[in-house]
């Protein structure tokens, strides 16, 4: 199966480059959508595909928070620093990957400990972001903060711990119903002797058992190494990424014959995530009608996203407070499992919470600073159609629905001067349909 290119990129609008953008970072500014818009969708995707030089200011205050992260030891400054990252990189496409295998390799420095150590992993999903899943996967089986998180340094000859073993076949490679315990036993035996030592890898011959082994019915003295190579040679291994490639870029909710065109794509290209998800985001697949505001935004989606939108300038502290409360605490995922996400992320409380994220970030004191509203506001003239038409497919780029359409008509007709533009912003805000991307 192969993925059809989308045979309406000649009739490209700025709605579609707004899709596209959406699903590629955190939001999108209304030049943003402007210059995709005129640029043309395989342009734009060249351009998104390809790394962006980060400017001087971006890099000196990106360095300063990793310091002062390093130096507290303090995971909510690493918070702040990624956030800055999510927010202001040239380059979201590799921080949104970044932060979609965070999830995937799910640890929490809430039993690492180590700024350091989480740091490094994050590093490790960026330099891989759009790369070689096989790498990835190698490098995440020697990463430290992922050792530690999976007790290896308790997986000894004599009695092999089952947890990093398990975890690989379940969670990082093949999915539930694709292995057998007799798999998971013998893949143990594999790892004994994969420990940390002074903060690094460390390869403890005394305490590996050099044996045969039998995992996927093939025999051999396999150690970790070869065991990571023995799933990512399994057939599940690529059904299982293309799921979660489909899932955070295209539905919540993929069908078999969707995962089997993407598994198919990251057969061909060897399994590079970066080719394969650049040929699904040309696709029919993904600009058809079932496939537009098909996810629920998650947390950092949501306020990243609109922060993005309104070029507001967030207040860390208070911004990576609020991304827990909604339930999506970077460095701090809840299990070995990271965050269900879909309609999980709204339930009543969460949508409440949102709500309050919305009043605090348009009153440009709580949660960032923003711009002048009354810029925007002359942007948009004094008719609430016209003004609506630009808000939606420009600064938020939301296709609402007809209640939200004609609530916001209402507020445009009573409200007057900076109120008029912060109710209707909050309107779009809080609409059930901005809470889809």
């Amino acid at each position: 199966m192969t993925l059809t290119p989308w045979n309406g990129a000649k009739d490209w609008t700025p709605v579609d480059a707004a899709h596209l953008l959406r699903r590629t970072g955190f939001g999108a500014t209304a030049q943003d959508i402007h210059d995709a818009h005129k640029a043309g969708l395989l342009a734009t995707l060249e351009r998104i595909f390809s790394e962006a030089p980060e400017t001087s200011d971006f890099q000196e205050t990106e360095s300063i928070l990793r310091t002062l992260a390093y130096a507290s030891d303090n995971v909510n400054d690493l918070k702040s620093w990624w956030l800055f990252r999510m927010r202001r990189s040239a380059n979201p496409l590799v921080e949104k990957m970044t932060l979609l295998w965070h999830n995937h390799f799910a640890t929490s420095n809430a039993k690492v400990h180590s700024v350091r150590w989480m740091a490094d992993q994050n590093d490790l999903f960026r330099k891989h972001a759009l790369g070689d899943f096989r790498a990835l996967l190698h490098g995440v089986a020697r990463d430290t903060a992922m050792l530690v998180w999976l007790d290896v340094n308790d997986n000894r000859k004599r009695a092999a711990n089952e947890n990093f073993a398990r975890e690989i076949m379940e969670l990082f490679s093949l999915g539930v119903g694709n292995y057998t315990e007799h798999d998971i036993k013998e893949a143990a035996r594999a790892f004994t002797g994969w420990h940390v030592r002074e903060g690094k890898f460390w390869f403890d011959r005394r305490q590996h058992d050099p044996t045969t082994k039998t995992v996927f019915g093939k025999a051999g003295t396999f150690d970790g190494a070869a065991i990571v190579d023995l799933c990512l040679d399994h057939p599940a291994c690529p059904r299982f990424i293309a799921f979660k490639v489909l899932k955070a870029f295209v539905t919540d909710r993929p069908s078999k014959e969707q995962i089997d065109s993407v598994a198919d794509s990251l057969k061909r290209e060897k399994f590079n995530v970066g080719k394969t998800l650049k040929a699904l985001l040309a696709s029919e697949l993904f600009f058809s009608k079932d496939s537009r505001a098909a996810i629920i935004k998650g947390p950092v989606d949501f306020v990243v996203g609109a922060m993005k939108s309104l070029d507001a300038n967030p207040k860390f502290g208070e911004t990576t407070r609020l991304l827990a409360t909604l339930g999506q605490d970077v460095f701090e995922p809840p299990t070995v499992k990271g965050w269900d996400g879909g309609r999980l992320w709204v339930s009543a409380a969460a949508l409440l919470h949102r709500t309050q994220f919305s009043v605090g970030l348009l009153s440009g004191e709580r949660y960032g600073e923003l711009p002048k509203l009354s810029a925007i506001a002359a942007d948009l003239g004094s008719d609430p159609q016209g003004a609506l038409a630009k808000l939606i497919e420009t600064h938020l780029a939301t296709p609402l629905g007809p209640e939200a359409k004609q609530a916001f008509i209402d507020h445009w007709r009573k409200a007057d001067g900076d109120e008029r533009l912060r109710g209707a912003l909050h309107l779009i805000l809080t609409s059930p349909e901005y809470q889809l991307g």
